[in-house]
Order: C-alpha cells, then sequence, then structure tokens
C-alpha cells in the first residue's frame, strides 16, 4: 500500500513521472543521504538540556528545501509537482526496511518488553488522549471553532483522515481540522517531535524507555525521529532497548489505533468541546469565517487520489533504499558493508518482500507493517532456530542509518503541500504542535508511571 499523497489533478498518477524521473528523484535521495550522514550528530546546549540534530533530520531539511527552492533552480535539480507526489509515495517501501529492522530488534527483547506489564498498555491513552488535553483548549483560546475537533482527536495520519471523512465529510469544519493537522505533521512533524523528544530526554527526567514509548505515535516517520533523538543520549545498549520499545509502542499504536480513535478519543473530543468552547471559545472569532477569503480566492483545500508505485518499481526501490541504509551505515556508524554486514541487509529485505507478499495475500486487510513486524520479531524472538546468528547479522546495521532515508524521501515531497498549508493559517500550526506534543508527553507520563509504581 502507497502512502498517501495530496496531489493536484493531472499528478495522481507515478506514472506521470518517466524513468528519468524517478531516476533523478533517486538520485537526489542518494546525495541527500550522503550529505547528511557525514554532517552527523550535532549537539545544542539548551540551559540544563541539550538537542540533538540528527542525519535523519539533515536529510527532512535538505530534501525540503530543494523541493521548495525548485522553481529556481537548474532544470537536472528541478523537482516537478508529479516527481515530489512520487517521493510520497516512496516512502512505504522506505518506512517497510526501518519497519523490519525495528521487528528484527524487538523479537530478541519481546520477553522484557512483557515484563514492562501495564506501562505499555496503558501509556496509550496517553497516545490518544493526550492530542486533546494539550491541544483542543489552546485551539479554542486561539479562536478555532469545530476546526479544533479534527485537529485535536488525533494526530491526523492516514486512518483519522477516514474517519472524519466518513463521519463529517473533508469539505467539514472537522474535515478541514484533521487535514491541517494532517499537513503540519507532514511538513513540521518529524523536525518537532525529534526536537522536543531530544529536549525532554537531556533533562533527565523520565526513564529513557518511558519516552521511547512515548514516541510511538503511530507515525513511522515522526517515531524515527522521536526514538533516533532519544537514543542519540543513551549508551549503544540503551539505545537499542529504545528502538525497541518505540517499535512496540508504535505497533499497538498502529494496530489498535483506528478503534480507539473511533470508539474513544473522536467522542470523547467532541464531548469537551462542547463542554469547554462555551468558556475558552466565548467572543472570539471562528476559524472558519475569518478564513474565507482565502479559500474563496484561492479553492478549498482538498484530499486526492493517491499515488501508486507498481510491484517491479516498489521492488527497485527496497533495492536501492536498502543501499542507501548501507552507505549511511558506514558513513556514520563507520561500519563497513562487508559481506555480513550486505548479508544482514538481506535477511532485512527478505523480512519486507515475505510480510509483503502476506500482505497481498491477506486482501490487504490488515497493514503491511504489521506483517513486516511480525515475521521481524519471529525471525529472533528467543528460541526460534538461528535466531542468535540473525540478530548478530542484522544487529551490524543501526536502526537510524535506515531512518535517514525516509526522511529524504519525505523531505522531497514536502514542497507539493506548501500552497494547501498556506490556506490553513498559523494558529492551526500551533495547535497541531501540542497536540503532537501531547501525544508524546501524555503516554511518556502514564509510562514513567507504570514503570515506577510500586509492586501490588
Amino acid at each position: 500500500m502507497a502512502s498517501d499523497a495530496l496531489v493536484r489533478d493531472g499528478g495522481g498518477s507515478a506514472d506521470a513521472v518517466g524513468g528519468g524521473g524517478k531516476a533523478k528523484l533517486f538520485l537526489l535521495a542518494l546525495v541527500i543521504v550522503a550529505i547528511a550522514e557525514a554532517i552527523g550528530n550535532i549537539s545544542i546546549p539548551m540551559g540544563a538540556g541539550k538537542i540533538v540534530l540528527l542525519p535523519l533530520l539533515w536529510a527532512l531539511l535538505l530534501g525540503g528545501a530543494l523541493g521548495l527552492a525548485s522553481p529556481r533552480l537548474p532544470p537536472a535539480l528541478r523537482l516537478t509537482y508529479p516527481s515530489q507526489a512520487a517521493a510520497a509515495a516512496y516512502l512505504q517501501p522506505a518506512l517497510l526496511i526501518f519497519i523490519a529492522k525495528l521487528g528484527l530488534l524487538v523479537g530478541g527483547s519481546l520477553p522484557k518488553i512483557l515484563a514492562s506489564g501495564w506501562a505499555l498498555v496503558f501509556q496509550e491513552f496517553g497516545h490518544f488522549f493526550g492530542t486533546m488535553v494539550f491541544g483542543l483548549p489552546v485551539a479554542l483560546l486561539l479562536g478555532i471553532k469545530r476546526e479544533a475537533i479534527g485537529a485535536t482527536f488525533s494526530v491526523g495520519r492516514e486512518p483519522s483522515l477516514a474517519i472524519i471523512g466518513e463521519r463529517y465529510g473533508m469539505d467539514s469544519p472537522e474535515g478541514r481540522g484533521v487535514l491541517a493537522e494532517y499537513l503540519t505533521g507532514t511538513v513540521f512533524g518529524a523536525v518537532f517531535i525529534a526536537v522536543l523528544a531530544g529536549l525532554i530526554a537531556s533533562l533527565n527526567l523520565f526513564h529513557p524507555l518511558a519516552l521511547a514509548m512515548g514516541a510511538g505515535v503511530g507515525s513511522g516517520s515522526m517515531m524515527a525521529a522521536a526514538s533516533g533523538a532519544i537514543a542519540a543520549q543513551q549508551t549503544p545498549e540503551v539505545a537499542k532497548e529504545v528502538a525497541t520499545f518505540a517499535a512496540a509502542s508504535n505497533l499497538v499504536t498502529t494496530t489498535i489505533g483506528t478503534y480507539f480513535t473511533l470508539f474513544l478519543s473522536l467522542p470523547f473530543t467532541v464531548w469537551a468541546y462542547g463542554k469547554l468552547e462555551p468558556i475558552l471559545g466565548r467572543n472570539r472569532p471562528g476559524a472558519v469565517r475569518e478564513a474565507d477569503p482565502a479559500t474563496a480566492a484561492s479553492g478549498p483545500v482538498t484530499a486526492h487520489p493517491e499515488v501508486r508505485i507498481g510491484l517491479p518499481e516498489t521492488l527497485v526501490a527496497w533495492l536501492l533504499i536498502g543501499a542507501y541504509g548501507l552507505i549511511g551505515n558506514w558513513l556514520t556508524y563507520g561500519v563497513v558493508p562487508d559481506a555480513s554486514v550486505i548479508a544482514g541487509m538481506a535477511i532485512i529485505l527478505g523480512v519486507v518482500v515475505v510480510g509483503w507478499i502476506i500482505y497481498l495475500l491477506c486482501g490487504r486487510k490488515l497493514p503491511a507493517v504489521l506483517w513486516v513486524s511480525i515475521i521481524g520479531m519471529a525471525l529472533t524472538y528467543p528460541g526460534t532456530p538461528y535466531a542468535a546468528e540473525v540478530a548478530a547479522l542484522t544487529g551490524k546495521l543501526n536502526f537510524l542509518a535506515l531512518a535517514t532515508p525516509i526522511l529524504a524521501f519525505a523531505g522531497l515531497s514536502i514542497a507539493k503541500d506548501v500552497p494547501a498549508f498556506r490556506q490553513l493559517g498559523w494558529r492551526i500550526v500551533v495547535v497541531s504542535f501540542m497536540a503532537n506534543a501531547g501525544t508524546f508527553l501524555g503516554a511518556a507520563i502514564i509510562a514513567q508511571f507504570f514503570m515506577h509504581a510500586p509492586p501490588a
């Protein structure tokens, strides 16, 4: 399943990008990954804490800058709108490689994860109610009306678009709100959550594994960015545990998230809006009325059909993105891609392919990330034949090196969303940041409580 993308009329097919255009896209992604990994980690002191800027953030920023500057660049560097939409479609192949690596990490640590008990179970309530608790009051104070419901009942990824679209319609205030959250998360989400997670981790207020569970927000790129920022400040062993718990939390969020948001988060947010709006939103101008002139001038923001890439293109993408991971693993972590390292990458790609095949055989009813995660965990689960050997080979590949290509393609796809994003105004950006902060901090606080609660 390809990633959902907002595309203009006439640009909704990957076929709109010829072979040369796709080759250029992957070449640009390679250059961005190489530059980002060469820059490496940069720490910026901030009071009692610090912010760690990782290669994956440089990749996102470089890709975004290239896309935004495209109209003024030479043709060889210019990214057309269909190319940017295709970059968004290639996010899914890149994400599955990362998920496979995390699944392989999780398998060996499943006993430890299960031993965490209620922390992993109840932190999900923080993920799904934290967005509303942090975001809804701010939205109302800023004068946003029913758009606040769509913007704060979740982090606004693809399932949330579908829920709001089915219940209210995408042209409703709630539809505009969830679309604003989606766009903000696409454009700024990974950068914001990485900076926030890195700063909170540096303050040593939370256990690293509680923060790791907070990082599993249900978005692959945001989870990669947040867990990477947390892991970068830990010892190598703790960093692996951070990746493991973040992946486990993200898997739980992904699998039950749709039902949780549909039956709990959305009804509760609607109820809270009815109670709080007369108090916090009284005599404040509505966001819809203020946005009407711009909307009338430039047309409504709508979601167009997703871009799809064929299976042959997906297979080529997996090979190329895997190679990018090897390059990043070499440049940043000093692991020369010898035969054993290449064998480890082959195992990861094999997990992706098998998981994808099962996904297709099951009629696409369950997400591909679920099958890929399960297969990865099964291969390294203690007691599985050759689990130790598989873990040793795949362990030579750092999970952060596999996250950088994800953010490179995300950056290359950003510029296409900017015109629609401008219609939504600055206030919705603030609300989105608060919602994203809420889902991370809410889950981390609950996980911290259960991890330090005295035994019964």
